[in-house]
């Protein structure tokens, strides 16, 4: 179960957010298609953040590259995906430098957080998701109740439905906190950097939430952003339909 959509896009051409999809795109395929294994090790020795050496006094602009390298084909795109739904509608609202400040700080509290969970750790870590989930925490912050399309996907079933914003997101920061503490990275995933992101992005946003009326905010716009409803076609197929034969 994944998102796919919001139901209210900013419908403004959002520059940094296509510009931080279209870097991470354009690094990954200037080192990952093609590279052998031992290519990948140095790449992940030389840009990837590795607890171990951060702690050890190395390495320190590692802080900074790791949000912009991926694992595979499919940690990219599902990296992408999340950062386009979520991240079109904080732009409009906090402007495009801010934005892009909050962005970054956003990964690097989810670093600091990964670090401090594991600070000898010798595992490489790569991924724009502390980053995104610090997108995701201030939207759920200023638009909790936007509604968000989601796919269900169960073996051959796959179903289209609409969830208010506090239910994915919520859904989506309690299995990060529950993983984290009970697996601690054994799947491989860096949970305390989903978290450590989540949570500095609804830091960040706070004084935007204040500044446009905290609550009143709530009330004014109904939890929603404040842009006009799209309409998708769920369900509808444009096959005319014909009687049975007798």
């Amino acid at each position: 179960m994944f998102p796919i959509r919001d139901h209210n896009p900013s419908g403004r051409r959002p520059f940094v957010t296509l510009a931080l999809i279209a870097l991470n795109i354009g690094i990954f395929l200037a080192y990952y298609p093609g590279a052998s294994d031992g290519q990948l090790a140095r790449t992940w020795m030389d840009w990837a953040l590795i607890p171990g050496l951060i702690t050890g006094g190395s390495h320190p602009w590692t802080l900074l590259t790791h949000m912009f390298l991926h694992g595979g084909w499919m940690h990219l795109a599902g990296n992408m995906l999340f950062l386009w739904i979520f991240g079109d509608n904080l732009e409009a609202e906090m402007g495009p430098l801010p934005y892009l400040g909050f962005y970054l700080l956003s990964g690097l509290a989810a670093a600091a957080l990964q670090i401090l969970a594991e600070p000898g750790s010798p595992v490489p870590m790569v991924g724009a998701s502390g980053a995104i989930a610090g997108v995701m925490g201030g939207y759920l912050l200023l638009y909790p109740r936007a509604r968000v399309d989601v796919l269900l996907i169960l073996v051959i079933f796959f179903k289209i439905f609409t969830l208010p914003a506090w239910i994915v997101l919520g859904l989506w920061i309690g299995v990060q906190l529950f993983a984290g503490l009970a697996v601690q990275g054994d799947e491989g995933i860096a949970y305390f950097a989903h978290i450590g992101g989540f949570f500095a992005g609804i830091a960040l946003a706070l004084p935007l939430w204040w500044r446009l009326g905290a609550r009143r905010l709530w009330t004014r716009t109904a939890g929603q952003p404040p842009h006009p409803v799209a309409r998708y076609p769920l369900g509808v197929s444009s096959v005319p339909r014909t009687g049975r034969r007798r």
